[in-house]
């Protein structure tokens, strides 16, 4: 089991830094900072002395060399806009990306396990059709495309809620529905999927003989391993929380990492760029591994499998 962790926890740390490294050489190969920050008519020398001051004169291996040493140290740099550590800049929005990526988490689950679920006991049912085609339709729709007609119908059309800003809650309800749908709609269709794969395996049919209710059947044999695979996709949404409220927050005019992420790489703003991908590839990496226990915890053979084999 120590192995096993160990393995995890160093394919986490490997995944982080060519995270890392991509993104610092990706960002400095696209094009120069300094004649996006400075205006078009500054003299060469004012560009040039910004470009010394941020080390952006040094060969980019030593620029990468120097960024590694400084962030094992905690220091992530900081922002050419406004000189403030880039780490700071970006905590700062966190509460605001969280407070409209949970509440859509929730509702990802709270929504799309249980239609699901109803879905595969009722196949080929109108229910079953119905929650596949709006399943199909959430899944496709891009998330901007939700995010406007979210916004002219309850915005524009009948004026319930403000179609964009901060001032209150009633701003982020249009946010969290179109974070969450398109979230459901994917939880559905693998719950479902899921459901029927188990409903047709023969310990299913073996309970069901034995004389057990169906209630007893799905509750104790069907959803326990059903529940693999659709922990699987959890798990990954969790990852994706700030990323995939990059368009969202933009489209709102949410002040959360999405928006931040977007206006900072217009600006190659690079150590705050860098800091949120380095963000996101710590959630993804940190969801995996808790899915992984939670595999465990689900399924007593995969504890079984990792104390005698190790990882399959």
């Amino acid at each position: 089991m120590t192995r096993y962790l160990a393995g995890r926890l160093l394919r986490a740390l490997l995944t982080i830094f060519l995270v890392v490294t991509f993104a610092f050489f990706v960002l400095r190969l696209s094009g120069d900072p300094a004649l996006l920050i400075m205006s078009v008519d500054a003299p060469p020398e004012s560009v040039e002395a910004f470009r010394k001051s941020w080390g952006l004169d040094q060969p980019i291996w030593v620029q990468y060399l120097a960024y590694i040493v400084h962030a094992l140290t905690g220091d992530l740099g900081n922002s050419m806009r406004d000189g403030r550590p880039a780490i700071q800049l970006v905590l700062e929005r966190v509460p605001a990306t969280l407070a409209i990526t949970i509440p859509a988490f929730l509702l990802k689950i709270a929504i799309g396990v249980p239609a699901g679920i109803y879905a595969a006991l009722h196949r080929n049912s109108f229910a079953d059709r119905l929650t596949m085609l709006l399943s199909v339709a959430g899944f496709t729709m891009p998330s901007f495309v939700l995010a406007l007609l979210l916004v002219l119908v309850f915005s524009v059309k009948l004026g319930w809620l403000p179609s964009g800003g901060s001032e209150g809650m009633a701003n982020a309800i249009l946010p969290i529905v179109t974070l969450g749908a398109a979230g459901a709609a994917i939880l559905a269709r693998f719950t479902r999927s899921a459901m029927l794969e188990v409903l047709g395996q023969p310990y299913i049919r073996a309970a069901s003989a034995k004389g057990l209710s169906w209630r007893r059947v799905v509750t104790e044999h069907a959803l326990p391993n059903a529940a693999i695979p659709t922990t699987t996709i959890i798990g990954f949404m969790v990852g994706t929380l700030i990323a995939g409220a990059v368009v969202v927050e933009s489209v709102f005019a949410w002040p959360g990492i999405g928006r931040l992420l977007v206006v900072s790489v217009a600006n190659r703003d690079l150590a705050v760029v860098q800091t949120i991908l380095l963000l996101v590839a710590a959630t993804m990496v940190t969801a995996n591994i808790i899915v992984d226990f939670l595999y465990g915890w689900i399924d007593p053979r995969m504890r079984q499998n990792s104390r005698g084999q190790g990882p399959r």
